[in-house]
């Protein structure tokens, strides 16, 4: 399933090798590898920068979704022209709040599997930011 929310009219935001484009070379459950580091966690990818996804303050939601959301909580890279959201399975909810922060922000939100999502990083690398959840 694909949800896409809003548009941004900014610019100016490149990916550090944005002629190239960040190398995926690996998915599967529990596990990513971007430019040769493998990841056994949830990653955020903020300008071509890769990081741990902190999910603690979301953890306050968990019951409400039988599993950690991604909530408006977290440091959520926004600075872009498309947030790509990668589910694991589909299995990580998006809070509406993020969906509404995003049409604020005029930020393209689009929800994916993380296989699909990796596709679409691949798209247009230096356009857009990334949540990806490595499990379920």
């Amino acid at each position: 399933m694909t949800t896409l929310v809003g548009l941004n009219a900014m610019s100016g935001y490149r990916h550090k090798n944005a002629e190239m484009g960040m190398r995926f070379e690996a998915f599967s459950f529990g596990s990513i590898r971007i430019d040769g580091v493998t990841y056994q966690h949830d990653v955020v990818i903020d300008h071509g920068q890769v990081r741990k996804r902190k999910k603690k303050p979301s953890k306050a939601f968990r019951e409400t979704f039988g599993h950690t959301p991604l909530s408006v909580e977290e440091d959520i890279p926004w600075k872009c022209r498309r947030l790509v959201i990668g589910t694991g399975t589909g299995a990580l909810p998006v809070m509406e709040e993020v969906k509404h922060e995003a049409r604020r922000r005029r930020v393209e939100l689009v929800i994916l599997s993380t296989a699909e999502a990796i596709a679409k990083l691949k798209e247009h690398p230096d356009q857009a930011n990334a949540i990806l959840h490595v499990t379920c």
